[in-house]
């Protein structure tokens, strides 16, 4: 350490030099008293036992637990409070009472379905800027954990089925996160796919499986994005808590990636001092119930635990906080731009709707139709469809409802027609009048949905309140209907067949109204892309049947152990293996317009080995502008390897009759390991020899222009 007793206050010092020298200044109490949050402790499982036995729901409870996110101040030695907010679907809990509003954004799963790092750097930029408006120094997000199942309770705030699109999606957000100074936190580290038992259940997952799949976004968050904090998760990995577990919080995160952040705790994920931080773990959040002094100090005295590892982790935080100018920044909360955010969130939102559906071109809807009801139990009519339930949930600067939008696009439009809406009652109740308003109108408008949760996932993939009797019976009372799906997760649809046309929203967030009308009247083309595929049944999904595979089962120890004994096979690669057809599957979506992918061809001299170029012409064949994704997946010849996998992606914007070139390149070194397999001999990614074959087209299912390399 210098003589100069103040040297981290020189701001021409490298980051961890100064965090180095800082830490070298303290006292034993003043690191202690950093290594945690400032709550007050409590007792998560009582207070959720408590909530759930006076029918308290996740977002009552998280209200209860939504201020002190913050590590308090060291005025002494400079240390500025440290200030956290939740994320990742926008400006979230943040430290403060009560958290200060800001843009409420589509949910991550929607972000997904645009297929455009673009999108998703517009996404990150609004919430980089708001946390640092409002003063925060953390946005704890993104979340990239895979969407293994459909019931999943925050598949909402992860962005897809696929490792490969989450990580393209959620380099390209934490980016534009960090880009305002902020520390962009990844979570959930790892495998806390499933909120079930989220406290016990322990995951028993192959070590090929881990690396090819789980632990791959997360890869390429640390390597392509210099993500600053992980967030560790709250499940066991293989009988270990995810906060005690060396090797995926050192020997893979740090060792082999070289992360140079720090990882903090989810909110009572901790469950120790010395094996928590001889593992990795640098920060308890949101208290001290394990990081205290009395712990800390006894962990010393009986050398469990090393002064230098105390140190480590303070000074992997400090270092962070260095980079992004914290120690000079003050605390001077500015006003956010509702409304210049408001219409990037509007623009967004519009471009990640998916078309599932369009018989006989009844979308866009004619401006001419006379009556246009709007018919759907409250949660999807009544007001914006803000989902996120939970901790993550945002707090709106404002909302655009469902009707107000529609008359406002209308109004724009220069139409006359007029809205009317149906509220249906969660028990159905006054399902005649709905029907009688559907029979009388020129065109309706079925709304419905699904806000799922964290802390619990779905008993199934159906939506709530009966909603598909709902949907039902209004189905075929006129044939102008249109349903308008509003879901965190991919649902049911036993209806399907009834529906002349679906449109996917997802939950939308505070422009949901004008979105959805900017769709529905053709303002803006539909150009999703479905991230996570949707199942014909129940019985068709990888854990039907299959206890072990979730929820788990107790297999002597006392908690749930779930083991993903499907490997490889998640999601499309599930379907394409098993032969089973979805009802919608990954990729898939629909265009006001028509297209044409035509003159593919795949350049790979040295294949497997040096960067490959797939080149393909998109045409529009229709008559409106429109954006189509060509997609590029690899079949790779190894045993236990599932038929595809994504590898490249773009979307393009093409006028009416027009053609665009479009090249995308699959580079074997690239973070995602395009052409490679987790070997156990090498613990390494490999690229083995043999037959590959590339598919390329516009969804997993339809990749008709396929070529053969040979890699030697």
């Amino acid at each position: 350490m210098s003589g100069n007793k103040a040297a981290w206050r020189n701001t021409s010092l490298p980051p961890r030099e100064r965090a180095e020298e800082l830490v070298g200044a303290m006292t034993l109490e003043q690191k202690i008293a950093q290594l945690h949050g400032a709550m007050e402790t409590i007792d998560i499982y009582a207070m959720s036992a408590q909530a759930a036995e006076a029918g308290t729901d996740m977002d009552q409870l998280a209200a209860q637990i939504r201020v002190e996110r913050h590590v308090p101040a060291m005025e002494e030695l400079g240390i500025p409070r440290f200030r956290i907010t939740n994320g990742p679907v926008g400006v979230g809990m943040g430290d403060g009472t009560p958290s200060p509003p800001a843009t409420s954004l589509p949910m991550t799963i929607g972000l997904a379905a645009g297929f455009d790092p673009a999108l998703a750097h517009s996404y990150g930029d609004i919430i980089g800027s708001e946390t640092a408006t409002l003063g925060q120094h953390v946005l704890e997000g993104p979340g990239v954990c895979l969407h293994r199942t459909t019931i999943a309770g925050r598949n909402f705030e992860y962005f897809s089925e696929d490792p490969y699109l989450t990580g393209v999606m959620g380099v390209a957000v934490t980016k534009a996160i960090q880009a305002h100074d902020v520390i962009a936190m990844g979570k959930h580290y790892v495998v806390n796919d499933q909120e079930y038992e989220r406290f016990r259940a322990s995951v028993e997952v192959d070590e090929h499986v881990l690396r090819e799949l789980y632990l791959l976004p997360f890869e390429m968050l640390v390597k392509d994005a210099g993500l600053a904090a992980i967030m560790s998760a709250y499940n066991r990995i293989r009988g270990v808590y995810a906060t005690e577990y060396r090797h995926t919080l050192t020997d893979v995160l740090r060792t082999e990636w070289g992360f140079e952040g720090y990882i903090q705790s989810d909110f009572w994920s901790c469950r120790s001092a010395a094996p928590a931080l001889n593992a990795g773990m640098d920060h308890e959040m949101p208290d001290a119930k394990w990081l205290n002094e009395t712990n800390v100090k006894a962990a010393l005295q009986d050398t469990s635990l090393e002064i230098e590892t105390v140190n480590r982790a303070l000074v992997r935080r400090y270092t962070q906080m260095f980079r992004f100018g914290h120690f000079e920044r003050t605390y001077e909360p500015g006003e956010i731009d509702a409304q210049a955010h408001g219409a990037t969130a509007r623009s967004i939102g519009s471009q990640i709707a998916v078309l599932l559906k369009n018989d006989g071109g009844l979308l866009p809807l004619n401006l001419d139709a006379g009556s246009i009801v709007v018919i759907g139990q409250s949660a999807f009519v009544d007001q914006a469809c803000l989902g996120g339930g939970g901790s993550s949930k945002v707090l709106p600067l404002y909302t655009v409802p469902p009707l107000d939008g529609i008359r406002d696009v209308l109004r724009d439009l220069g139409s006359s027609a007029t809205v009317s809406k149906v509220t249906v009652a969660d028990d159905l109740s006054n399902l005649d009048e709905a029907r009688t308003a559907a029979r009388e109108a020129g065109v309706v408008v079925l709304m419905a949905g699904l806000v799922a949760t964290e802390g619990a996932d779905q008993t199934d993939a159906n939506m709530l309140h009966d909603q598909n009797r709902m949907l039902g019976e209004l189905l075929g009372v006129n044939p102008a209907t249109v349903v308008v799906l509003k879901d965190s997760n991919p649902v049911l649809m036993p209806w399907l067949d009834k529906a002349p046309a679906v449109l996917e929203v997802w939950n939308q967030g505070a422009e949901d109204g004008h979105v959805v009308a900017d769709l529905l009247f053709g303002v803006v083309n539909p150009s999703g892309k479905v991230p996570t595929s949707y199942p014909r049944s129940e019985d068709d999904t990888l854990y039907a049947g299959r206890p072990e595979r979730y929820p788990g089962t107790d297999e002597g120890d006392g908690y749930p152990v779930i083991r993903y004994s499907e490997g490889l096979e998640v999601g499309y690669r599930w379907f394409q293996a098993q032969g089973i057809q979805p009802l919608f599957g990954f990729g898939y979506g629909l265009s006001y317009t028509t297209f044409d992918v035509s003159g593919v061809t795949v350049d790979a001299a040295d294949a497997g080995h040096a960067p490959m170029a797939v080149t393909a012409t998109v045409t529009n064949t229709g008559a409106v502008p429109g954006a189509e994704v060509v997609q590029v997946y690899l079949g790779v010849p190894v045993p236990g390897q599932p038929p595809k996998r994504l590898v490249g992606f773009q979307k393009v914007l093409v006028q009416p009759g027009e053609s665009q070139q479009v090249t995308i390149i699959v580079d074997p070194a690239a973070t995602n390991h395009p052409f490679a397999v987790w070997d156990y001999c090498t613990r390494s990614f490999q690229t083995k020899p043999g037959q590959y074959t590339v598919h390329v087209g516009t969804c997993a299912d339809d990749t008709p222009h396929t070529a053969t390399l040979t890699v030697r």
